[in-house]
């Protein structure tokens, strides 16, 4: 079978979602779902590294792979996570040449300067030896750049050219944000994107975006996106618990038959 970094790069079509909550169920269940990945959210969600280690060996028991939204381009950062065992990581406002060559040679050892241990779950607790290690993590691990800040369109072609960025993800919300739009409709936030995405395909390298669902997701996948993020464990728990409670409205809502 092929690794999730040989699918990604690949192009071939994945589907994922963001774990928001500390806990190492939700991957399972995910994974257990037919899920290709989960990205956990480390930027916007109360996950540290001892959480993170647990979600990555439910990742590991269920076959899905685990991306960690780290919280900056700090080597500390990107390698804390790498050493769980997650499959990649995702940067926040990569919006410069030099922050993406940063994420990049923090997660790699040859061409960067990833620190070495293979004592953690990346190493197999030191079953792996020193050369193989260095190998697969090169091979195997997965970094993409959020692009998610005006000041990167201006540079996207040169980003994407960094040695060792692997692909990008669209930030359509903060994008929106930042360029004052009042939805993620508005033409200058679709030219944005577009402009992205045309970036993408010129230097071979995948793109990722959230969607909100099957139709949102095939003219992005005409445009040339080929991974997906659909909501998270919580919203999707959201969307299932109001669901349930419609479902079950007119039972609650009956009235007692009269005696």
């Amino acid at each position: 079978m092929k690794s999730f970094a040989e699918r990604f790069r690949g192009g071939d079509l994945l589907l994922g979602t963001f774990i928001k909550t500390p806990t190492s169920h939700a991957s399972e269940i995910l994974g257990d779902a037919g899920l290709d990945f989960v990205v956990v959210d480390q930027e916007h969600a109360p996950i540290g590294r001892g959480a993170i280690d647990q979600i990555m060996l439910g990742c590991r028991a269920a076959g899905i792979a685990g991306l960690v939204r780290v919280p900056s381009p700090q080597p500390s950062d990107i390698l804390s996570v790498l050493d769980c065992g997650a499959t990649g990581v995702l940067v926040p406002h990569v919006a410069s040449v030099e922050r993406a060559r940063a994420m990049a040679e923090a997660a790699r050892y040859r061409g960067g300067h990833r620190g070495f241990s293979n004592s953690p779950r990346a190493g197999r607790y030191g079953v792996t030896g020193m050369h193989d290690h260095i190998a697969q993590q090169d091979r195997d691990i997965v970094t993409l750049a959020m692009i998610e800040d005006p000041e990167a369109l201006d540079v996207i072609d040169d980003i994407l050219a960094v040695d060792g960025l692997d692909g990008i993800f669209i930030g359509r919300g903060d994008l929106t944000v930042s360029m004052k739009a009042k939805s993620a409709q508005e033409p200058e936030v679709q030219a944005a994107v577009a402009k992205i995405l045309a970036a993408a395909a010129r230097a071979g390298k995948p793109a990722c975006v959230m969607v909100g669902g099957v139709a949102d997701a095939t003219g992005f996948r005409e445009a040339g996106a080929s991974a997906f993020i659909v909501s998270s464990d919580q919203g999707l728990m959201r969307l299932g618990a109001q669901r349930l409670r419609k479902d079950f409205a007119p039972l609650t809502e009956a009235r007692t038959p009269a005696e």
